[in-house]
This record gives structure tokens, sequence and C-alpha cells, in this order.
């Protein structure tokens, strides 16, 4: 008699990054610098607008890597979010309210009050630690500059050790090369945050997760590839047709993911990778017009348009034998 073995079958998930694009409420807040987002402003940021971009974000979010994992991503770090209360109207909107989502979140010395967090699904990821690290920046005249901390989040994922760190780097708003440094220095932060992980477990799982406002061969993120023999699936998905984000009309790929090599472990009962992409789905599109293809922004300058955001997401797909 022949006798038939089969193999346990695979466990994925989605882990995901996406910059919203200036997710704010409609309150002033004292102590940032969000007239810009207030109904007041020029933009004339309003309840209507907020629960429309709550409502499509949160499809967005939902829909990532569905086609490859069937269902919502486990993890998605979030860039540009002005505080908790977003975050929980985000998280019990429409398409996320079934999900089981929480969230990390520190208000970071921002200027502007975006901060950075890191959604979870409470089924997959049972988090044990979590901290921020500032980036120390100066402006050309020796003030301060306030940018967005990084976050850390340590965890069981499917019972297994993760950390997630989720960056935002400082823009390149004043010119790329005049700005590079401060980028540099976000990157050797982060290098030094993977040291205090590995000085710890040697063998730690580390992804690193973004907006670094540089592409895969920009000198900031090499540096921080070969700093811990890093891998970046991302370096093959930037083209003169596709990337995150667009501006004047050239694709950038600002939006990223970094991980440890052991994400390449053969051995049972570990967290393996298995693919990377960016999520473009034509919805996430201008479908029209001189900015035909880049993605749908909410704000375009002063003036309402709408969609969704001036990035796109992307995500990876992670297996648990």
């Amino acid at each position: 008699m022949r006798l038939n073995f089969f193999k346990p079958r695979e466990k994925r998930h989605t882990i995901a990054f996406y910059n919203i694009e200036n997710l704010f409420d409609v309150y002033d807040d004292e102590i940032t610098r969000d007239y810009d987002m207030l109904p007041s402003s020029e933009k004339r940021w309003s309840i209507k607008r907020y629960n429309n971009k709550l409502r499509k974000i949160g499809y967005v979010i939902s829909n990532i890597g569905l086609k490859e994992v069937k269902r919502h991503p486990a993890i998605v770090g979030i860039a540009e979010v002005e505080n908790d209360a977003v975050l929980k109207d985000l998280i019990n909107s429409k398409h996320l309210e079934e999900h089981n989502y929480s969230f990390v979140h520190y208000n970071s010395p921002d200027e502007r009050g975006i901060d950075v967090a890191l959604l979870y699904d409470e089924n997959v990821f049972k988090v044990a630690f979590s901290k921020t690290f500032t980036v120390d920046l100066l402006d050309d005249d020796g003030s301060i500059d306030y940018t967005r901390d990084i976050l850390l989040v340590s965890g069981l994922f499917e019972g297994l050790e993760l950390h997630v760190i989720v960056n935002h780097w400082p823009s390149r708003r004043t010119g790329d090369i005049e700005t590079e440094q401060k980028r540099m220095k976000a990157s050797k932060k982060v290098t030094e945050i993977i040291s205090f992980l590995k000085d710890k477990n040697p063998e730690a799982k580390i992804v690193i997760m973004g907006d670094f406002n540089d592409d895969p061969n920009s000198n900031s993120l090499k540096a921080l590839e070969l700093s811990h023999g890093l891998y970046n699936p991302m370096r093959t998905l930037l083209s003169h047709d596709r990337g995150t984000t667009s501006h004047n009309q050239n694709w950038n790929l600002f939006d990223q993911f970094l991980m440890t090599h052991n994400f390449f472990e053969r051995k049972k009962n570990t967290l393996r990778f298995v693919k990377a992409n960016i999520f473009d789905e034509a919805y996430l599109k201008e479908y029209e017009g001189k900015y035909k293809g880049s993605p749908y922004r909410t704000y375009v300058g002063k003036r309402y348009n709408g969609g969704y955001s001036d990035h796109f997401p992307v995500y990876m797909v992670v297996s648990k034998r």
C-alpha cells in the first residue's frame, strides 16, 4: 500500500507600509503647525472630507495583499498621522472595523505634528515592547530641525519574535543634495537601533519599513543596507514608469522595506520572505490628464482633489511553515 505524506500548508501574511498623506482631524492643535488642515484654512479641510479620507484609506488598507494572502494585512506601518484620535477613527472606519486592529503611536517633535504609527492585527501580532528614537538634526543656521521620530515595535508574530522599525525620513523639500546629510543621519540612527536589537539577540528578525525620501540606490539606503547586511527587495521595482510617488512626472520609490537575511532561512517554524511589491491598483491612480497614472492624492497644492494619497502603499508577503 502506498502512503501519501502531505507537508503542512504554510500560512501567509501581508506586512505593509503606507504614507497616507496628512491624516489630520479638523481641530486646532496649539502645539503644532496644523493650520493648513483646518476648516478655516485655504484647503477648507472639513468633517466631510475627513470622513471621506478615512473611508478611502481604510478600503485601501483592507485590500493590500488580498490577492496573494486572501486576508487583510497583519501589520501596516503608517506615515503622516496627526494623533491617536485619527488612528482610532481609522481602525474603526467602515472597511477596518471588523479586522481587530490596534496601534502603536507616539507623538513626535515634528513641527507639523505628523507622526509614524503601526497598525497590527491583535490575532496575529502580540506587542511586547515599543520605543521611539529621535533623529537630532540642525538647519544651516544652527537651529534645531524637528523631524519624525523612528518607531520600534517588538513582539510575537504568529508566536515568533519580530521587530519592526517604522520610518519617515526628512524630506527633500529644500533640495535633494542640500538635505541628503539629514537622511544620512536618520540612516545612522536606524543602524544603531539594529545594533541595539542584535546585542540582545544576534539572530533578531527585523523589518525596516518607511517613507525614506530616498530611492533604493541613494547613499542613505545603501549605507543602511551595508551596515548590517540587509536585503532590500524593492531595488528591482523602480522604473521609468513605476514607483510609489511622482514628482515633476518622474517616479521615485521612497517607500521601501529592508530586512535581515534570516528571512531566507529554510528551517521549520520560522518566518520567511516570499515577495514584495507596490500596491498600485488602477483606482489609486489619476485616470486622465497631465498626471495620468500618478497617485490620486487628497490635495494638489491647496486644491481638494478627493483622492487617497500622494504615495502608493508597498507590501511584502511572509510565510510561516
